[in-house]
């Protein structure tokens, strides 16, 4: 795993508990200077541990320079970065972080819907800050199982913008249950709609906007996991470097980033899972058979771009620009 881009170093100044699951990690430079600035849905790669690199949103507000606010799930089949986060990382210690990188920007728009469902209000509360502060028009919709399981709701009841920000609980349906196409309305021109959270809550969502009509222009998401990226019906095909000409089989039990890193090629990688885009490498010939959740309809079907770490050929033979 190539971690060449964790330039910083943070300190850990306070770890508290949000909610069931859910702990949240202010990092600040441990000589007290200004972090680099950020814009709303921006994250940062946080070096977890030996080999371990993973993505965080930063869930505090743009305008504060002197920390960053990071907030991460335990997840159940964690590959050991959530677990590792919970259990291993402490007050005081220093972790190894990137400067923060931002594929879920805030568009122009007079009026912004907010989508959030779990954990993926990290990326949302730190949009709802900015709007906020800019007195732009928008409204928070944040779903999850329980109270319980519900991070920074005192943060959000106390903000200057709690009138617009609306709860949904799983256990407790008759506090009213979200109503994704009465909330989105009808498709105009001055609306951005945006959702994060796991990925059947973002695809009902996405889904629903896009049967009335909304184009895929204006509907903006981030994915936290990648799909099943394996099937018993994978096929081995070959990967050519256009440098050297050099060919690699990738047999169907095996990524291309794997094969090419066990013989020597370098790609840098992160999630693993198709889902940050760090490892999008060219395609100069061939057909990738895309699984990522990082590149849009579009730019999948150009077809000269893919992700290695999790995407495979449709084609005999992919050949790469490395």
């Amino acid at each position: 795993m190539n971690d060449s881009t964790l330039s910083l170093f943070v300190r850990v100044t306070q770890k508290r508990q949000e909610a069931e699951g859910i702990v949240s990690y202010e990092l600040s430079d441990p000589h007290g200077r200004p972090l680099p600035a950020f814009s709303a849905g921006a994250h940062i790669d946080v070096r977890v541990k030996e080999g371990v690199i993973r993505q965080y949103s930063l869930c505090g507000h743009p305008e504060e320079r002197d920390r960053y606010f990071i907030a991460v799930l335990r997840e159940p089949s964690s590959r050991g970065g959530s677990v590792a986060m919970h259990d291993e990382i402490e007050e005081g210690d220093l972790l190894q972080i990137s400067a923060p990188k931002n594929h879920f920007p805030l568009e122009p728009a007079k009026r912004s819907v907010l989508f959030a469902g779990g954990i993926g209000v990290t990326p949302i509360l730190c949009m709802a800050e900015r709007l906020s502060h800019t007195q732009a028009q928008f409204e928070m919709h944040y779903c999850a199982r329980s109270r319980e399981r519900m991070a920074f709701v005192d943060r959000l009841a106390q903000s200057a913008y709690a009138d617009r920000v609306h709860f949904y609980y799983d256990d407790a349906p008759e506090a009213g249950k979200l109503d994704v196409a009465a909330v989105a309305g009808e498709p105009n021109d001055e609306t951005h709609i945006y959702v994060c959270g796991p990925s059947g809550y973002i695809d009902h969502v996405m889904s629903t906007c896009k049967a009335q009509g909304w184009p895929s222009s204006q509907l903006h998401t981030e994915y936290f996991s990648g799909v099943e990226t394996t099937s018993e019906d994978d096929e081995s095909f070959e990967v050519k470097i256009a440098s050297s000409g050099a060919t690699f089989s990738v047999p169907k039990d095996k990524s291309v980033y794997e094969v090419l890193s066990e013989n020597g090629i370098d790609i840098m990688v992160s999630c693993e899972q198709g889902v940050c885009g760090t490892c999008l490498t060219r395609v100069l010939e061939g057909e990738p058979d895309h699984r990522d959740l990082y590149l849009d309809d579009d730019e999948r079907a150009a077809n000269d771009q893919f992700t290695p770490c999790c995407s495979r050929a449709k084609s005999k033979t992919l050949v790469l620009d490395l």
